[in-house]
């Protein structure tokens, strides 16, 4: 099961960085979020997986009766999810004020800088 899901995460992140080399920035956000997924469940996968027992001890015992998950993996993964979600709303809203203002969301149109028309930036001092 590990492995399936650790090609799974493999997978995922090589789309992502395909995916981030675009030229197009939805495309690169689009990246961004599949990119932090690959990253949850890879710690999710390196917490082991399978049919444990969830972290509970049961009231009047002071140790758990038998072998339990560990917590730490999924706290982690839903810290990530909660910050990777506002990232991705954050990267959304700065995409379409980029659209809006530069009605393009092709990075080499994108030469607000460096105009096309205009020439080199002075190269010395």
């Amino acid at each position: 099961m590990e492995v399936a899901v650790a090609a799974v995460s493999g997978i995922m992140f090589s789309f992502a960085i395909y995916l981030l080399l675009s030229r197009h920035i939805i495309r690169m956000v689009i990246g961004v979020a599949i990119l932090g997924n690959a990253v949850n469940l890879s710690i999710f996968t390196a917490g082991r997986l399978g049919p444990i027992a969830p972290p509970l001890i049961p009231s009047g015992l002071d140790m758990p009766p038998t072998e339990i998950a560990n917590p730490l993996p999924q706290a982690l993964v839903l810290t990530a999810i909660v910050i990777s979600f506002s990232l991705f709303v954050f990267l959304l809203v700065l995409t379409y004020r980029a659209y809006q203002d530069l009605e393009t969301d092709d990075t080499r149109r994108m030469r607000v800088a460096e105009p096309e028309d205009e020439g080199l930036p002075p190269l010395g001092y």
